[in-house]
């Protein structure tokens, strides 16, 4: 927590907002999508299925793939509980759903399904999208498909494909070839990390946009950062300090921004 603190008073030092942009794709998705004040429809949905889970007791045993919780110690947790220290915050499933919107991807993959607020707030922005999912442990996957036939999944339904299994098997496995976006928010560690990184960059095209959670999470985490933003394959890479966001486009110098959102 300490090695946080002190990275974002850094971030906050360095970080700017359109004004410091001189990129004109930069600038356009910082003031269009990431400032964007528009009141969606779909938001009142994100927030109601964060409450939802807010209140639910029910006690699911969790199988930590990755590098686990923080602040959830016990394998037996409280799905309020995970909603409140581990879920996506609603300020991010906000920002999610924008994405998804702005540049309308029509292929994403998410490491980490969780809980499924995040999966919600991209399938409410494009319901006819395919997204995979991947959770590695059992028990919240049986959970998060459930309760999204409960109360989410309707018309495009079929555009949803859950899979439970561990990620290095999961993605040898992937169906789609190419993705528009994935959302790597599943195993906070830093080989880890790279590995993913690596493997799934075959699937990326020229306007593909990827997504890492955390990337402040520990020391290994932002080295892991630093190693991502300088490969040869990445051009542009924006940091505001909870999500690391990676561009392909060829057209584009290779520059770095920090921006708070």
């Amino acid at each position: 927590m300490l090695y946080q603190i002190k990275q974002y008073i850094k971030f906050l030092l360095k970080s700017t907002n359109q004004h410091g942009v001189h990129s004109p794709f930069v600038y356009n998705l910082v003031t269009k999508c990431f400032y964007d004040s528009t009141n969606y429809p779909a938001y009142k949905h994100i927030l109601n299925y964060k409450k939802e889970l807010l209140k639910n007791k029910t006690n699911i045993k969790v199988t930590d793939l990755g590098a686990g919780s923080q602040i959830l110690k016990h394998t037996k947790r409280h799905v309020s509980d995970m909603a409140k220290n581990a879920g996506t915050t609603y300020k991010r499933a906000k920002l999610l759903h924008r994405l998804v919107r702005y540049f309308e991807f029509d292929n994403i993959l998410e490491l980490g399904t969780s809980l499924g607020i995040a999966t919600q707030a991209m399938h409410l922005a494009k319901p006819k999208a395919n997204i995979t999912t991947i959770e590695g442990c059992p028990n919240i996957s049986e959970f998060t498909i459930k309760n999204f036939e409960k109360h989410i999944l309707k018309e495009h339904s079929r555009n949803i494909n859950f899979i439970n299994d561990n990620f290095d098997n999961a993605i040898k496995n992937l169906k789609s070839k190419t993705f528009d976006l994935i959302f790597f928010d599943g195993n906070h560690q830093k080989e880890a990390t790279l590995q993913y990184f690596e493997t799934l960059i075959e699937t990326a095209h020229n306007d593909s946009v990827f997504i890492f959670d955390d990337i402040y999470w520990s020391k290994s985490m932002t080295e892991a950062w630093e190693t991502i933003k300088h490969h040869p394959k990445v051009t542009v890479t924006i940091d505001t300090f909870f999500w690391g966001f990676v561009f392909f486009r060829k057209e584009q110098v290779k520059e770095h921004f920090v921006i708070r959102v």
